[in-house]
């Protein structure tokens, strides 16, 4: 017997794919002033949900979902995992690796720090986010701005967040990146400025050396492809909870990426975005459009947490001496990722994209470890 809901279910994740894929690459300005306000990714999730919607079906049942959460979800992980140059951290600064953590354990720690002070004042907002759960719509930022997309979803699934409410907080996270890249173009035109106010005298290197790379021939995509897939294999079958399984492909990534010559980094994160759109695309058949809403106590929570983070970076930056330039880089880098984050210091200088690139990398990659420090406070309390 034919089952049409997952024949449904396959072409719309396919047709919502090929879409995302051919949108990004498009050069019309009126496509990309969309997609700045608007990124793609975004439209992975929200494509699928409009079919459902439109037409009435309940695809939440298909074997898509197991698909991703069993395959294609670990094959991101170990994707983006393998694409972290370890030996290239050292390059960056010590001072400034300081501060982009810190900026890390803000975003982690905050969310915990404000919904306990607030609640002393208002016991309507510890209603809100402990006894009706609304914490769990916290956690996907904080993978979301420290990780991307990929530990945005896993932590998603770690927290047991609602559909209806990871689609609202997704809205409201493109809203402030897309406003808070625009506002860190601003600052970091204006840095060598603020640093003489500041009185922060503190040269920045003039050029990032060049990446160790082998002698020989990358690995051919096909064959990443065929170890990504084995692993995630041999992993699956050892039965490990979610969290054991993310622990492990997350150390087998580091490993392949840096142990073994001649890793072909860069097909490795394009094969972590394409898993990325169609772990977003299947996410999108289970929405329900119909409470696409976020209370108002929420939306002002994370606003003065954003404020907060970033006023957090600048006294960080004052009191290590540090030249003021790294702090949207830093910022960027957590919060907007391995796209905004170099276009942000281009506009400051262009030799610096590099050390941007690899602060994103690196926030790409602990964006899980940090959700998970925020999933633990509020499981304590």
């Amino acid at each position: 017997m034919i089952d049409f809901e997952n024949i449904i279910a396959t072409g719309i994740v396919a047709l919502t794919l090929l879409f995302v894929i051919n949108i990004s690459k498009a050069k019309s300005r009126m496509v990309q002033g969309i997609l700045d306000w608007f990124p793609a990714i975004l439209f992975a999730y929200v494509i699928p949900a409009g079919f459902t919607h439109a037409f009435g079906w309940d695809l939440s049942g298909v074997w898509l979902h197991n698909l991703s959460r069993n395959w294609i979800i670990p094959v991101t992980l170990l994707a983006v995992m393998s694409a972290l140059p370890i030996k290239q951290l050292a390059l960056v600064g010590a001072r400034p690796l300081i501060l982009f953590f810190l900026g890390s354990a803000l975003i982690a720690i905050l969310p915990i720090v404000l919904v306990l002070s607030i609640s002393a004042l208002d016991s309507s907002t510890n209603a809100l986010f402990i006894g009706d759960a609304y914490w769990k719509g916290l956690v996907p930022i904080v993978g979301g701005w420290i990780g991307g997309s990929t530990s945005q979803l896993i932590l998603k699934e770690l927290a047991s967040t609602p559909e209806a409410l990871f689609l609202s907080v997704l809205v409201l996270d493109n809203i402030l990146v897309n406003i808070w890249t625009i506002l860190m173009f601003q600052f970091i035109k204006k840095a060598e400025f603020l640093n003489t106010i500041f009185k922060i005298q503190d040269p920045i290197p003039q050029e990032l050396a060049k990446q160790e790379t082998g002698t020989g021939r990358k690995i051919f995509p096909w064959a990443i492809v065929i170890i990504f897939l084995g692993l995630a294999a041999t992993v699956f079958l050892l039965n490990l909870s979610f969290l054991g399984m993310v622990v492990a492909l997350s150390l087998l990534g580091l490993a392949l990426g840096n142990f073994i010559p001649n890793w072909n980094a860069t097909f490795a994160l394009k094969l972590g975005g394409i898993c990325i759109v169609l772990v977003m695309a299947i996410l999108g058949l289970k929405l329900d459009f119909s409470n696409l809403s976020l209370p108002w106590e929420f939306v002002r929570l994370v606003l003065i947490w954003l404020v907060l983070h970033f006023l957090g970076m600048l006294l960080v930056a004052k009191l290590l001496r540090l030249n003021l330039v790294w702090v949207p880089i830093a910022s960027m880098a957590n919060l907007g990722g391995i796209s905004t984050a170099p276009a942000v210091t281009a506009a400051y200088r262009k030799d610096l994209m590099p050390h941007a690139v690899l602060l994103a990398i690196l926030s790409m990659v602990t964006g899980t470890a940090w959700g998970l420090l925020t999933i633990f406070l509020f499981q304590s309390l």
